[in-house]
């Protein structure tokens, strides 16, 4: 792996590691806990630093796809509305709610693996290259 790729990569990994934590421990809980919310800021929190490095690539002249920049930005608005809605229900929410949220929390993780995964994929098939 070249240089440059280490530290997005740690940071995005992380995000996947305490995204998905939060999203599969909440569906298994069945209940949304303090430990899922912390771990969807955690995982917003390393996905935005690993999307920041990798926009400093490109300002640097390695190549995105428009496909990825709007996935990738889409999936980071889901994220940020998820744990902004997360910390409400959590704080607020009736049971009602926290059913709500569980059920749509796995289709926003579902949704924000497509530019996880894509970016993973098009970076291993043609490589950044200036």
């Amino acid at each position: 792996m070249p240089d440059y790729l280490i530290w997005p990569s740690i940071a995005m990994s992380l995000a996947f590691v305490f995204y998905s934590a939060g999203v599969w421990g909440e569906r298994f809980a069945r209940d949304l806990k303090l430990w899922h919310v912390i771990a969807f800021w955690a995982g917003l929190a390393w996905d935005a630093y690993g999307t920041w490095l990798m926009k400093g690539l490109t300002r640097a002249g390695y190549e995105s796809s428009l496909i990825h920049d709007i996935t990738g930005t889409s999936a980071l608005v889901l994220m940020v509305l998820h744990a902004i809605w997360a910390s409400w229900v959590l704080a607020r929410g009736s049971q009602d709610a926290k059913t709500g949220f569980h059920r749509y929390s796995f289709i926003v993780w579902l949704i924000w693996l497509i530019p996880y995964f894509g970016g993973m994929i098009a970076g291993m098939s043609k490589g950044l290259s200036p």
